[in-house]
């Protein structure tokens, strides 16, 4: 059976009682664009939330609007917008982590969680207690913490590196008595944790989600860029339709043809700029 269980969320200071998330939506403005349900094609300004809004407003200045006309729709830039968030949220940087919790339930291991943690999942903490040192006399941590410090005779020679053996040693030994605790994600939103909770437990999600009350300017202007270089493709499809409009002294000649390239070029300079300095590098250390 799939639980849907009561998720809080907030930073790893939170009590469990803190903020809950209500029938799975996000509390800031991208996430409840992002993954609120499709809009039609009758949406309008007023509903968009006010990120999307001040992201629409930019797109609507940055093409002329209102000296000249532009042939575009909210929903068209509501798609747009869509993109540039999308492509963002996966390369979310590390400074965005988010903590949610939820306790689990006798015997279930299956849950179901919301698409905006699911989606960029880092970490998942379940049944990791026997990797901790503080252990009380007789548990079975405390029994293999002593006895493997008794065997090596390193009390009186502690290194970090013998700290680490230690805990890769305490780990297989639990995956071999089927202690350590695993997850894996099905069907992107389905969280299965192994072994099943012999009693009600608490499990922690460590992901990243954007919020649009503490994202970095950097990030914010290039969700409005990219979603202008989406805009300015639809608009250039738009009036490639239409060689010139019809009037006095030849008409108008539209510039469709050049809308659609200069979008092309805008949006692979801002790919390479998502992936060479906006994006979080690598963590390489040596010791």
């Amino acid at each position: 059976m799939v639980v849907k269980p009561k998720i809080v969320w907030g930073n790893s200071y939170a009590s469990y009682d803190g903020d809950r998330i209500t029938d799975y939506k996000v509390t800031d403005d991208i996430g409840k664009g992002l993954y609120d349900e499709v809009p039609s094609f009758q949406v309008s300004l007023e509903e968009f939330n006010p990120f999307y809004r001040e992201v629409a407003d930019f797109i609507l200045a940055r093409l002329g609007y209102p000296v000249v006309r532009v042939e575009l729709t909210p929903f068209q830039m509501r798609t747009a917008i869509d993109e540039s968030i999308q492509r963002m949220s996966y390369h979310a940087p590390v400074w965005t982590k988010q903590y949610a919790v939820f306790q689990t339930q006798l015997g279930e291991n299956l849950y179901e969680i919301p698409r905006f943690i699911a989606d960029n999942l880092t970490y998942v903490i379940y049944k990791k207690t026997l990797l901790s040192i503080q252990a009380q006399a007789g548990t079975l941590e405390f029994d293999y913490f002593i006895k493997y410090f008794q065997d090596a005779h390193l009390f009186s020679d502690f290194s970090v590196g013998e700290f680490y053996i230690l805990q890769m040693h305490l780990e297989m030994v639990r995956k071999i008595l089927s202690q350590e605790g695993a997850w894996d994600v099905l069907n992107g939103n389905l969280l299965q944790l192994t072994p099943t909770p012999a009693v009600d437990d608490y499990c922690i999600l460590e992901y990243r989600a954007l919020d649009s009350n503490t994202i970095h300017y950097a990030y914010k202007s290039w969700i409005k860029r990219f979603a202008l270089a989406c805009c300015k493709e639809i608009l250039g499809q738009i009036r490639g339709k239409y060689q010139t409009l019809p009037g006095p002294g030849g008409g108008a000649q539209l510039n469709g043809q050049a809308l659609t390239q200069q979008a092309m070029q805008e949006k692979e300079q801002l790919i390479q700029e998502l992936l060479t300095e906006l994006e979080e590098p690598p963590l390489i250390t040596t010791f």
